[in-house]
């Protein structure tokens, strides 16, 4: 049997990854549709060897859809998620709008796939934050065999989480600053050639930023309510692929090579282990178009009990986003 999917946001980085994905992984498709804001009405987008022309998502009738993808962008979804739904497809969304409602299920497929039998409540599920999506895969091992109390990271974001938008904003800067053109940042506060800024999204009252609490919430909801999170959020001047420097406290005893094995028995992660490979550690250029989580400088912490430091990175437009949200339909279809 083969489903009805739209994909809303068709034209962005996310939502031409999902069309590949699709075909990728040869989802049982009968029709693909491609929706798009109103200035994109008929602009092509690609699915296999097939060019589809997108239509309008404000008047788009959704009767007869099977599965939504959605990643036009929060408030954009907000308005059309719940059309979507209320005409009785299964949306899955990529923006933080849902996130944290209660009756809305968090998931990333390979740590959490039972709460998809909570979608009925809204017939919404929602799609994780880049970065929560490609720590809790990495931690998911490591808690089941010996309970995380708290985790500190570090995270390195790649200019590509912010749209094309940002994209062309660092091949512009870095291109003019060759020719002594004077940096102007629009989609970002600073300069992004040649620098990091150490805020990503909103500050919030307490000094943190809405990507930083984004990562502790989302984390509780996903893997445990009980483990403690501080995280810091920095972008730096790469196009694609996510980077973590992670910290974790456990209640239990677990050393490196223990934690080694768990991952390289994981579905979801692939270890760079120094002792096993040519390649000491794993960069997110070396990542882009990869699925998995690639976990690498695995030590033991001798500062505090129990403590393990790693290194993961992910291609933050597939695990980190289209790709989680294509495994959560496939999730969903296994379940029928």
């Amino acid at each position: 049997m083969g489903y009805k999917v739209a994909i809303a946001g068709a034209t962005g980085n996310v939502g031409r990854e999902v069309l590949k994905i699709l075909d990728e992984r040869n989802f049982p498709v009968d029709d693909v549709i491609a929706l798009a804001s109103s200035r994109s009405v008929g602009k092509e987008v690609s699915f296999g060897d097939n060019d589809i022309k997108c239509q309008d998502l404000a008047k788009f009738d959704f009767k007869g859809v099977d599965i939504v993808l959605s990643s036009p962008g929060g408030s954009v979804s907000a308005q059309y998620s719940p059309v979507a739904a209320k005409a009785g497809a299964v949306v899955i969304d990529n923006t933080s709008h849902f996130r944290m409602d209660p009756d809305v299920p968090l998931i990333v497929p390979e740590v959490n796939p039972e709460a998809i039998a909570e979608h009925t409540k809204r017939n919404i599920i929602a799609n994780p934050n880049c970065s929560t999506i490609q720590m809790v895969v990495a931690l998911k091992p490591l808690h089941d065999a010996a309970k995380i109390k708290r985790v500190v990271v570090s995270t390195y974001q790649s200019v590509s989480g912010s749209g094309k938008s940002a994209m062309d904003e660092l091949f512009n800067q870095t291109k003019g600053i060759y020719v002594n053109q004077s940096p102007e940042p629009q989609v970002y506060p600073k300069q992004i050639a040649f620098n990091v800024i150490p805020q990503i999204d909103v500050f919030m009252d307490d000094g943190m930023t809405k990507e930083e609490w984004k990562m502790v919430v989302e984390t509780k909801k996903i893997l445990d309510p009980s483990i403690k999170v501080c995280a810091s959020c920095v972008r730096v001047p790469v196009f694609i692929g996510h980077s973590e420097m992670v910290n974790v406290e456990l209640e239990n005893e677990l050393s490196a090579a223990q934690a080694k094995q768990l991952w390289r028995d994981f579905d979801g992660v692939t270890l760079v282990d120094l002792e096993h490979e040519d390649l000491e550690y794993v960069t997110p250029q070396e990542i882009q178009g990869e699925d998995d989580v690639y976990v690498s400088r695995v030590r033991e912490d001798i500062s505090v009990e129990n403590g393990l430091n790693f290194w993961c990175v992910s291609d933050n437009l597939r695990k980190g986003a289209a790709l989680n949200a294509v495994q959560i339909a496939e999730l969903l279809i296994k379940g029928k």
